[in-house]
């Protein structure tokens, strides 16, 4: 039997607007000047589409922006993409296993599991494999493909989505070389470390050019019992096809293949040894492929066009023993598993198995000309996107089970398909008279969810739509210092799990929703300073939190109400030699600091009162909303044969419930978390000329002990790691 259900819950359509703004263009674009003529130069970069443009463009951007460029991940030898996140204010990058293979990223006090609220890119286009449906990270490219990040918060952040709430992150890729040449980088270091990078590239035919990266990378992780192993192909095919037509073509194939558990541990386990991990018979496994073409067109030499088509497919294998510290040992109803003692031998497990299509065409046109006195930049774009899940639970009878069992817990558990398909449109307008720029813009989005539970024959559907308007402004104070500021909506859709229940009904859980404005001043202050200083404000007509007020592992999600979030972010950065102040050597800075004083609850929806358990956290702070993060770096140069760094990074205490729980719990998943402050350090030095690099980094110098996360019982963060290197270049 297969029951049907519809759900309109919004009248909102565009049917009309949108088959309008799809003879326009996409929802991904860069800056217009960086689209316009399809030079030699611009025909190598149309695959990155660039979030913030370049130079100059990116001090008038109408929002808060930040670039972590190549230079500051070589001096810093990062290992993951948490470190170099924790280069930009605001971002909160928790650790898990000790890769940033599954990245936690929260902006501005927003919870950061799995990086649900934000939007991650990979040369404009999705990095996350269902964004509209489940936006949960669990996979991360590994961080040497990447030579640079882009990170946008402000109301530019609408020409992006669906996820407009926290911000914006845009990885991108190394274009194809002008020349034959590449890279290789091998490390090894603490812990099991090894890796073996290789990027290669040039010219292929006539004006197109290629270049191909393999990466493979282990480790042991941060605990006992673990083993990790990725490996990486990813290639890239750009150039010019005629005087008006340009193209790029990528595609990337990964696996991972480790002993990981999910689940933390509980208070006496921590204290007896906090690197342990019971679960040794856990384990992950994954494959992912994806694909893109984008074609550019100048229409004319005011009219751009860029499309794009692109697909990703993921495979998650995860059995696990136990998905938080509550379930200890995991089916403990059964007869055969009565405790911790018969983990390795009795005791069943759990495969949570997802496979992830996701499908999508993207286009946008940009006009650059003179309209009302001001000189215009239009962009207007549309996409739409398919988003298929393919979710089962097997529950096993052994420890190393990889089947469904027979035993009293054993068996399918689980059997969905959850499908969405999105079609979004947006138009943004940037006009510019002499020291004024003015940034107004409008994004539509339009989902419908649908949910097969093929365990009891039921289906339910349902839709929703958004519109989200912006408005930023950039005003130049004096030549390359400018006063910045906007206000936009905040969106992001519940996952179809949520909105859709595993019995055909709708769920009343509704779009999280904010209006989220920021003011800001950037400057050039002088050749080799730069300043970025800005308050924000995010109030929350609704945030989506876990039904429970203790934030359980798997509990249901329900509608929040109403928080508020706000604070001041400060970047600078500097280098005395390009100030002037030193000759030969030279000493450069950086430094990122956060400061949210208020992260907090200020009222619960009464209609939602069962989900907080009949307990009001009206003033409560938000879980996971550090009150400080900071990050800063000072190093020396000597010449251009060797530099060393100093880096600190500090995240400050923070609560882990709704409740605000400062007792440590005995199953490890409620407590303050303690700040804590880490040291690492870096030396590079090139001895045979500046194409070869040798480096030493030490992370966590002091080897402090400290909590990183709480969710699923206590994790530990990165011990002291040493890595040694080398990076070698062939052009």
């Amino acid at each position: 039997m297969s029951i049907v259900i519809r759900s309109h819950r919004h009248a909102v359509r565009f049917g009309a607007s949108l088959s309008v703004l799809a003879l326009l263009g996409p929802a991904f674009g860069a800056n217009a000047k960086e689209a316009a003529p399809l030079d030699a130069k611009a025909d190598t970069e149309i695959s990155e589409v660039l979030v913030l443009g370049r130079g100059a463009q990116r001090l008038r951007i109408a929002g808060s922006s930040h670039v972590v460029n190549e230079a500051d991940l070589e001096r810093s030898r990062v290992l993951t993409v948490n470190e170099a996140l924790r280069q930009v204010p605001g971002v909160y990058a928790r650790d898990e296993e000790g890769l940033g293979l599954r990245p936690n990223i929260g902006i501005r006090g927003l919870a950061p599991t799995r990086s649900t609220k934000i939007l991650q890119l990979e040369d404009g286009l999705p990095l996350s494999y269902a964004p509209y449906t489940d936006n949960a990270s669990y996979s991360m490219p590994p961080f040497r493909r990447f030579v640079r990040i882009e990170t946008l918060k402000g109301a530019s952040q609408i020409r992006f989505g669906p996820n407009t709430v926290g911000g914006v992150i845009n990885f991108i890729t190394p274009s194809a070389p002008e020349t034959f040449g590449g890279d290789l980088f091998m490390a090894a270091g603490g812990r099991g470390y090894q890796e073996l990078d290789l990027k290669i590239g040039g010219p292929v035919l006539g004006e197109l050019a290629a270049i191909g990266h393999a990466n493979r990378t282990r480790s042991n992780g941060v605990r006992d019992n673990t083993a990790l192993e990725i490996q990486d192909l990813w290639g890239k095919l750009e150039g010019r096809l005629s005087a008006h037509h340009a193209i790029a073509l990528r595609v990337g194939h990964a696996t991972e293949d480790s002993q990981v558990t999910y689940s933390g541990l509980t208070a006496a386990e921590y204290a007896a040894d906090p690197r342990q991990n019971p679960f040794a018979n856990d384990h992950f496994k994954i494959k992912r492929a994806t694909a893109a073409i984008t074609h550019g067109w100048t229409l004319s030499e005011s009219l751009n066009l860029k499309t794009s088509a692109y697909s990703l497919w993921f495979d998650r294998d995860w059995w696990r023993q136990s998905s938080n510290s509550g379930q200890r040992p995991n089916d403990a109803s059964d007869p055969a598993c009565g405790g911790m003692a018969n983990l390795n031998t009795t005791c069943g497990n759990e495969g949570r198995l997802r496979e992830y299509n996701t499908y999508g065409l993207d286009t946008r046109l940009t006009w650059t000309g003179a309209l009302v006195g001001a000189q215009a930049v239009i962009e207007a774009g549309a996409r739409h996107q398919w988003e298929r899940q393919n979710r089962l639970q097997l529950n096993g009878d052994r420890p190393t089970a990889r089947t469904a069992g027979t035993s009293v817990n054993g068996g399918v558990r689980e059997n969905n398909l959850r499908y969405g398909e999105a079609s979004a449109g947006f138009v943004s307008l940037s006009l510019t008279w002499d020291r004024l720029t003015v940034n107004p813009g409008l994004r539509v989005e339009q989902i419908d969810y649908r949910r097969v539970n093929r365990l009891n024959g039921t289906t339910g559907e349902t839709d929703l739509s958004e519109v989200i308007p912006g408005l930023g402004f950039a005003w130049a104070v004096k030549p390359g210092a400018y006063l910045y500021g906007g206000v936009h909506r905040g969106f992001a859709p519940p996952r179809a799990e949520d909105i859709v229940s595993g019995t055909g009904g709708v769920v009343d859980i509704d779009a999280e929703e904010s209006v989220n404005s920021e003011i800001g001043y950037r400057s050039a202050v002088r050749p080799g300073l730069f300043v970025d200083i800005n308050a924000f404000r995010m109030d929350f007509d609704n945030q989506v939190i876990p039904a429970s007020v203790a934030g359980g592992v798997g509990a249901t999600l329900t509608n929040g109400g109403k928080t508020r979030h706000q604070g001041v972010e400060l970047s600078l950065k500097g280098s005395l030699r390009e100030m002037g102040m030193i000759r030969g050597g030279d000493v450069f800075f950086r430094s990122a600091l956060t400061w949210l004083p208020d992260a907090a609850f200020v009222g619960t929806r009464r209609s939602s009162v069962s989900g907080f358990g009949g307990v009001s956290v009206s003033g409560n702070r938000l879980p996971y909303a550090p009150r400080w993060l900071a990050s800063a770096a000072i190093g020396y140069s000597f010449g251009v044969h060797t530099d060393v760094q100093l880096e600190v990074q500090h995240t400050g205490k923070m609560f882990t419930d709704d409740l605000n729980t400062v007792a440590q719990t005995a199953d490890g998943q409620r407590g303050l978390i303690k700040s804590a402050t880490v040291w690492n350090a870096s030396l590079n030095t090139r001895p045979f000329g500046d194409r070869t690099t040798l480096f030493l980094a030490v992370k966590n110098i002091g080897d402090k002990l400290y909590i990183a996360d709480r969710s699923r019982g206590i994790l530990p963060g990165a011990p002291r790691l040493a890595q040694i290197g080398l990076s070698q270049r062939f052009y």
